[in-house]
């Protein structure tokens, strides 16, 4: 069984491989110390992008992490990311399908994009709404 810091490189690695095919320039920055995992330039602007795998937690739907989880001398953190990143890229490693999610519309602990439900509702979050289509929003 892989640890969560091998599936996140797996991820990151897959997301980076379908921007570049995409046609996107896509950088990664020096160390461990920023906020977001790639530099995804679409010739007009440059987007800070957090890479997240979902994962699903009930019938048709997914969830990811909107925060960062950190020990440091013993002490659980969690930070957001509001202001330090432009948008969550997204991989479901079930179908391997990516979501592109922007930050502003990101809840801040997890979220999660629903397949489909019984029910339209406005706080259901559509994983067709976010799902990449080669295009950056």
């Amino acid at each position: 069984m892989r640890n969560s810091k091998e599936k996140g490189d797996e991820t990151e690695i897959k997301i980076a491989s379908r921007l570049i095919e995409a046609g996107y320039s896509v950088s990664v920055p020096f160390g461990d110390n920023d906020k977001y995992d790639l530099v995804v330039d679409d010739g007009a602007t440059l987007h800070r992008v957090q890479c997240k795998t979902a994962w699903q937690n009930k019938p048709r739907t997914i969830r990811f992490n909107t925060h960062s989880q950190t020990t440091r001398n013993g002490e659980y953190h969690e930070q957001i990311y509001r202001e330090e990143i432009d948008a969550f890229c997204v991989r479901y490693p079930e179908t391997d399908q990516l979501y592109w999610i922007s930050v502003n519309e990101a809840t801040t602990q997890k979220m999660e994009l629903r397949f489909d439900a019984a029910i339209d509702h406005p706080s259901i979050n559509w994983a067709a709404d976010y799902e990449f289509s080669e295009n950056c929003p």
